[in-house]
């Protein structure tokens, strides 16, 4: 196996939280690629979506890079094996986020990747940003213009997502990248919007800065945000630089936007459907 173009140390914590009877995220940690997914279409169907999700992305583990290419290569195994969950009523799906080890040429780079509202943030240089953007109607409302942003984590419909993997959405969910230089002391986290809905930025940035080892950043996140309401699962992947690069970088990043999901009365993230053709 090729080397990695930079060394990463890592941690990683999940809890079911306080109201659901069962975890549906799952994560993987297996460079050069980390994956947070959080399934959804109840028991036997969100926890197996996600788990799908990462067992496709664990085939990856071997290579020395993520690429754009295999990227979207394991986002389409992820999307065929989904489909084939059994199911009785609303098809299963999962979101997606997560980043690889990349390089554009001989420069080590983050490759990050979105589908839903699941996030990845960075801490670079002491600031804190949400390097993903939700797919979800409370974001599209932002971005329109309907909706506060400052609002946006209290709207009644915050759950409702508007792209996934599977979730009886018909071919293959565009995934938002980005390529980001890599800098030395960067730190990257990974979660489920069971973390994001429970704790704020400034929590985040605080923890993140103030607990050097990944292990127990991720540890004291998951546990903050189950202390604070825990109303979903909850999961935290904690991504360090520690080696192999330059200290000062400029990003390079593209995205990218879709529609259609809704949820039901229990708040999980559900597509909409024709029910006539479920008859």
């Amino acid at each position: 196996m090729m080397a990695a173009p930079f060394e990463v140390v890592w941690g990683a914590a999940t809890d079911r939280g306080q109201k659901r009877q069962h975890n549906e995220d799952s994560y993987l940690t297996a460079p050069p690629v980390f994956v947070v997914a959080d399934g959804m279409g109840g028991h036997q169907g969100g926890d197996v979506a996600s788990r799908i999700v990462v067992d496709a992305f664990a085939q990856l583990a071997h290579e020395a890079t993520l690429t754009s290419e295999s990227l979207m290569s394991a986002v389409m195994h992820a999307v065929t094996a989904v489909r084939q969950i059994p199911t009785q009523g609303r098809p299963p799906g999962s979101t997606l986020t997560g980043v690889g080890l990349a390089a554009q040429g001989a420069t080590p780079c983050w490759l990050v990747f979105n589908v839903g509202d699941s996030r990845t943030y960075r801490l670079s240089g002491g600031t804190l940003e949400q390097v993903s953007v939700d797919h979800s109607e409370a974001q599209a409302m932002v971005e329109s213009g309907a909706l506060d942003a400052d609002k946006a984590q209290t709207y009644q419909r915050r759950n409702v997502v508007t792209r996934a993997i599977g979730a009886g959405i018909p071919g293959t969910p565009e995934v938002d990248q980005w390529l980001l230089l890599a800098k030395r002391h960067d730190r990257l986290l990974l979660c489920s919007d069971g973390l994001s809905t429970e704790l704020t930025d400034q929590f985040l940035a605080a923890t993140l800065q103030s607990i050097a080892d990944p292990q127990e950043a991720a540890a004291t996140l998951v546990a903050a945000a189950v202390q604070a309401g825990g109303r979903d699962n909850v999961t935290a992947v904690v991504v360090d630089a520690v080696g192999g690069i330059g200290a000062d970088a400029q990003e390079v990043d593209e995205d990218t936007l879709s529609d259609n999901i809704d949820m039901d009365h229990d708040g999980d993230t559900v597509p909409v459907f024709d029910e006539a053709a479920l008859a």
